[in-house]
């Protein structure tokens, strides 16, 4: 019997790791989180071709799957920060071997 795309996609264990990679600019917040807890203003400036939109549904998104938390202060006006969770943190090895291998990959490039 022939295994349908949705069953490889489901039996693969990188399959939930995709889904929170895929997106365009997941990973590069997750980057920029790693250095530093950042505020909703900054991370935009860091990312400035991304839409105010775009941003949150990617913030939520990774604070959805345990990446990063969203502190909320109780002031006005509102002060948001974002940060990596452990879980975050524990994802970066897999991001810094990306980036090794993009850094590998660019000088085969030159």
């Amino acid at each position: 019997m022939e295994k349908s795309d949705e069953t490889i996609f489901v039996d693969c264990p990188i399959a939930g790791v995709q889904k929170i990679v895929r997106g365009k600019w997941n990973m590069v917040i997750l980057y920029f989180l790693h250095q530093q807890t950042l505020r909703f203003g900054e991370l935009s400036r860091k990312l400035p071709t991304v839409t105010q939109a775009q941003l949150t549904k990617d913030l939520r998104l990774l604070e959805g799957y345990g990446l990063i938390n969203r502190k909320v202060y109780p002031q006005v006006p509102p002060k948001v920060e974002y940060s990596l969770t452990a879980m975050g943190d524990q994802f970066m090895p897999v991001l810094r071997a990306l980036e090794q291998f993009a850094d590998v990959y660019e000088v085969k490039q030159a």
